[in-house]
Formats: structure tokens, C-alpha cells, sequence
């Protein structure tokens, strides 16, 4: 299955369910049901065959098992994140990934953000569902640092929760609370264009996507030649 507007999350679900068979019940089951919640249909088809990806704050490990398990053909993906049992489960998704695909397409580290991250440029940058995790203070250095990693002529993929409608954002809110414990700092959709132009990229694409009770605001920016 290539990536592309027909592919549906149910789809992505059932991808999900091909990657995800060992380790605990409870992650396992949050990757087979998150392509019902975050639109990564629409996510997808910005990434480009060939393409070395890095995934910041990458959970699981998903988004990149998604790309690769829906057909895109990249070169590299690397991701990285602050919880030890997501890079647990998402290297152990990489190594079936690695078996089948017959070579070391995935690798996933465990790494505070404050720490060094994996060596850049890349083709593809992601920030999915990562900044409102972020203390606002954080939230502008972070994500100028993840636009300073993407390549000439490459892309930053942003994708975040949306503020808007409260009812929306509230939903949200609550989901965090109880599966993260956390308290969460949403970021206006504004300041993340600004402060990514500023760094040098443009907006190429922009949307908003209502899923069940989540809303979702999408960027794509791409660094010039």
C-alpha cells in the first residue's frame, strides 16, 4: 500500500496492528488505535521516496513504521524521544521493520531533549503532537532547533493540537492527563509559522482536521534551494 489521499486510518490501523505484536499489551494497543486519532493520512504523502527522516519526540515510534509499512520507500529514519518504554516499543517495531525490509531502515534512540541530537541535515523533520508536551519557555528554541535540521530543498512536517475550539482543546487536555499525566501548554498555530519562517523555511501547506473529538493543525514548510 503506497501512501497517498485514498489510504484511510483504518488502513493504518490495520499497518499499525502488522508492526506492533510483541512487548506490553497497553503500548501495543495505543499504536493500533492512534491512526484513528491523529490524521497521519494527511501526513504522509509529504514524505518523498529516498528521503532521510528524522522524527523528534517520536512516541513509539509510529509515524516512521507507518511510512515505511504504507510503501514510501526512504532511505533513513531515525527517531528519538524522552520515554524509555515508546523507544522500547518502537525498537522493537524497527528491528521486525529491519528483518523484513532486509536492511537497517529504522533506528530509534532514547534522548532528553536538552541532549544531542541525532546528526542532521535531513531531508524530512517531524514535530507531531510533540510541542504542546513542551513548557512554553522551551517551545520557540525547540522548535527553531528542529527547523535548523532540515536539509536545502527539504521539509518540516509540524502537527499539533489545536487550541480552538475550546471544546476541542478541553478533550484533548483531558486525554493527556489521564494517559500522560500531564498538564499541557498549547502553542498558538501563529507563533510556530513565525518563529519556523524566521528560521529560513516557508509555508507550502497548512489545515486544520477535526478527528472524533480531537482537532488537529497541520504546517508544512519547506527550506529553499
Amino acid at each position: 500500500m503506497k501512501a497517498s489521499a485514498t489510504v484511510t486510518a483504518r488502513d493504518l490501523a490495520s499497518v499499525s496492528r502488522s508492526l506492533y505484536v510483541e512487548g506490553g499489551l497497553l503500548m501495543r494497543k495505543l499504536q493500533h488505535w492512534r491512526p484513528f486519532i491523529c490524521p497521519f493520512e494527511r501526513l504522509l504523502p509529504f514524505v518523498f521516496d529516498n528521503a532521510v527522516v528524522l522524527d523528534i519526540g517520536c512516541g513509539g515510534g509510529l509515524f516512521l513504521g507507518l511510512l515505511v509499512g504504507s510503501g514510501c520507500n526512504i532511505a533513513r529514519g531515525v527517531g528519538f524521544d524522552v520515554s524509555a518504554p515508546a523507544i522500547g516499543a518502537a525498537q522493537r517495531m524497527a528491528s521486525l521493520v529491519n528483518r523484513r525490509m532486509g536492511r537497517d531502515v529504522l533506528h530509534f534512540h532514547r534522548l532528553d531533549l536538552a541532549a544531542a541530537w541525532p546528526r542532521g541535515p535531513f531531508d524530512v523533520v517531524c514535530l507531531i503532537d510533540v510541542m504542546h508536551h513542551v513548557p512554553p519557555a522551551a517551545q520557540q528554541a525547540l522548535l527553531q532547533q528542529a527547523s535548523a535540521q532540515v536539509a536545502p530543498g527539504g521539509t518540516l512536517i509540524y502537527k499539533d493540537m489545536c487550541r480552538r475550539p475550546l471544546w476541542r482543546a478541553s478533550m484533548n487536555r483531558l486525554h493527556d492527563l489521564v494517559l500522560a499525566r500531564q498538564w499541557i501548554h498549547y502553542l498558538p498555530i501563529e507563533d510556530a509559522e513565525q518563529w519556523v519562517v524566521e528560521s529560513g523555511l516557508r509555508v507550502v501547506h497548512g489545515e486544520t482536521a477535526n478527528r472524533l473529538w480531537y482537532g488537529h493543525e497541520l504546517r508544512v514548510f519547506r527550506r529553499p534551494l
